[in-house]
């Protein structure tokens, strides 16, 4: 089972009115309640993470290893392919998938309404977060609904 995961606006609010956390590792705090809702996706389900973020190609895995745990995560940790051709979230993912056929037990957690564009048969795999609130126990719920009611899909 894969999550894949945005940071902004999931694991980090996107308020504008909070001044954002760097930490030492260089990248902004997570949300407490992001980190708690999360960990309880991975605990109840045994997924992984898979980035889809933006930041994804910031660091190494090895470092996004370390910063997740750093933030309270521990899970085992992939990103997509490095967005070199300047394509939208929608259009990445379904790239990634497409060529990934045997990847069937998914959710998609992000706060980019454009995801709601995605085909019917990915897009009741997709949870939508407020940027403003992110990953709250309603969101993880949902997730969780997903990846333990996963059925194969035919790409």
């Amino acid at each position: 089972m894969l999550v894949l995961l945005d940071i902004d606006g999931v694991m980090v609010s996107a308020a504008p009115w909070k001044s954002l956390e760097i930490l030492e590792d260089g990248f902004t705090s997570f949300s407490n309640n992001a980190v708690s809702n999360l960990q309880r996706i991975i605990s109840e389900t045994g997924a992984s993470i898979v980035l889809t973020t933006s930041h994804k190609s910031r660091f190494s895995l090895s470092q996004w290893h370390n910063l997740f745990k750093n933030r309270g995560i521990n899970a085992s940790i992939d990103k997509i392919e490095d967005n070199v051709t300047h394509l939208n979230r929608k259009d990445e993912i379904l790239n990634w998938l497409s060529c990934r056929s045997e990847v069937n037990d998914f959710v998609i957690i992000d706060d980019d309404k454009s995801l709601n564009g995605l085909p019917m048969n990915i897009k009741k795999k997709f949870v939508l977060t407020s940027s403003i609130i992110g990953l709250n126990e309603e969101t993880a719920n949902s997730a969780i609904e997903v990846l333990k009611n996963s059925q194969s899909i035919m790409y």
